[in-house]
């Protein structure tokens, strides 16, 4: 976090405010920033899915907010596709969502989306990650949704940059988009929100904290569960403020920047091919430009994993990204690097693989 975004939160530290004013305000710069007609400032991306989830479900019904995680009688069923199970569904199903998968293993049909949609469905869900082959879509589910007369719940937690995408799932149409405040925003890191149309995000308030906002309802929701402080709220809108007025073409320029050095540096070592990867994702234009590191294991005598593991467990600790079920290589990525500390993570490299720095 930038030096502003923890005065803010030290400063906010040593006050006491109505909280229902302070959520309300800050759902007001959001929603400036964004583009959105609403939002909500959450514990977390996964709050604000846990908050979107419940808010399709209850409406404003103080009844049905009462009641949760019990949907007995609700709409509660939440239609995604089977390509898009993942951990953070989990987020959905807090509230006593029910999930109905649709698809197979390879592909998913608008048709397959229509025939689960009944007097049961709440929402529709669409998770975005590295897309794969035969997803459907997330304007064609958009427009399934809505169709149908059905919102669309998005999970865009690690979707920044571009700052674009802030303000482009809801232009495309989604009427519920989470990000996470901690990752390319620098907020503090267990924040988010929750951005879209202006009705649910009322619904999704009241079901999250403080209870009495927008409408005083005298009882604790699902969200007091997931509490976000005043000095939370006020750090993550200095930094999503910080954030909007950034350069962020030179950001990207430093990051290229930092990632061809560390390439430059391994890749003169013997036995060890290292490149800059920029990966093209859709509905994703743009990603942090990272160095790949690809090792000859047999003539090193050394694993990839066995080097991932000395790194973390070296002085200083050093975290790459490494998924041998997917890539034989490891990434280095840039994007949280400190001046001059990617010369410590291409020294520590180095050490390992020639037992010189």
């Amino acid at each position: 976090m930038e030096p502003e975004v923890i005065e803010a939160m030290d400063d906010a530290a040593r006050h006491f405010v109505d909280m229902a004013e302070l959520a309300k305000r800050a759902g007001e710069i959001v929603a400036e920033i964004t583009g959105a007609e609403a939002g909500l400032v959450t514990a977390g991306a996964a709050a604000a899915l846990a908050f979107a989830a419940a808010g399709c479900m209850t409406g404003k019904d103080p009844a049905k907010i009462s009641r949760l995680p019990d949907t007995t009688g609700m709409k509660n069923e939440i239609v995604l596709q089977r390509k898009h199970r993942n951990p953070h569904d989990h987020h959905l199903r807090v509230s006593g969502a029910k999930l109905v998968e649709v698809g197979n293993i390879f592909r998913t049909s608008p048709w397959e989306i229509e025939a689960a949609i009944n007097d049961r469905t709440a929402a529709l869900a669409y998770f975005i990650y590295d897309p794969l082959p035969g997803t459907l879509p997330m304007q064609d589910m958009i427009e399934v949704a809505h169709r149908y007369g059905l919102p669309i719940i998005v999970d865009a937690a690690a979707e920044v940059p571009p700052y674009e995408n802030l303000g482009g799932y809801t232009s495309m149409g989604a009427d519920l988009v989470a990000f996470s405040g901690g990752k390319a925003i620098s907020g503090p890191n267990d924040t988010g929100i929750l951005i879209g149309r202006k009705d649910l995000i009322e619904a999704c308030a009241m079901n999250a904290f403080p209870e009495n906002y927008p409408t005083r309802i005298d009882t604790f929701g699902i969200g007091r569960t997931m509490k976000v402080s005043k000095e939370q709220i006020v750090g993550f809108v200095v930094a999503l403020q910080r954030y909007a007025k950034r350069d962020h073409k030179a950001d990207m320029k430093r990051w290229t920047e930092i990632a061809e050095l560390m390439a430059k540096e391994l890749s003169a070592l013997p036995h060890v091919q290292a490149k800059v990867v920029i990966l093209e994702q859709n509905p994703r234009p743009i990603c942090i430009p990272k160095t790949e590191v690809t090792l000859d294991e047999k003539s090193l005598g050394i694993t990839t994993s066995d080097v991932v593991n000395e790194l973390i467990n070296g002085e200083p600790r050093i975290a790459v990204v490494y998924w041998p079920a997917y890539h034989k290589s490891m990434y280095l990525n840039p994007q949280c690097l400190l001046e001059g500390e990617e010369r410590i993570v291409v020294g520590r490299i180095k050490e390992i693989l020639t037992g010189r720095k």
